[in-house]
């Protein structure tokens, strides 16, 4: 299996900056997506904010309301995923989660998530 742990959210004032941090460890050869998705109130759905495909051949693409402000990254190396997010706004404030896609051991493609962490835009 794969296990994924996050970090770098924080409380940071309107127009600044964090950078998100995703681990991956475990299966991590069987990872093939990795994305960032955000919670807005625990009564909202899981909003998809960006992600990196092998089918897009490992372009990024980003939810409209973040195009030019976050800009998704992946360190193979590091079995890592970060997400930099720059000229934060109050509507980014939201529990972020990190998302993969895998192949489990049966051979099936299933999802993994971490457990999220809070970010904050509030002067």
């Amino acid at each position: 299996q794969v296990q994924l742990v996050e970090s770098g959210g924080g409380l940071v004032q309107p127009g600044g900056s964090l950078r998100l941090t995703c681990i991956a460890s475990g299966r991590t050869l069987s990872i093939y997506n990795w994305g960032w998705y955000r919670q807005q109130g625990p009564g909202n759905q899981r909003q998809w904010v960006a992600d990196i495909r092998r089918g897009r051949g490992g372009v990024p693409d980003y939810l409209d309301s973040v195009k030019g402000r976050f800009t998704i990254s992946r360190d193979s190396a590091k079995n890592t995923v970060y997400l930099q997010m720059d000229n934060l706004k109050p509507e980014d404030s939201a529990v972020y989660y990190c998302n993969v896609d895998m192949t489990d051991d049966s051979g099936h493609s299933t999802t993994r998530w971490g457990q999220g962490t809070q970010v904050t835009v509030s002067s």
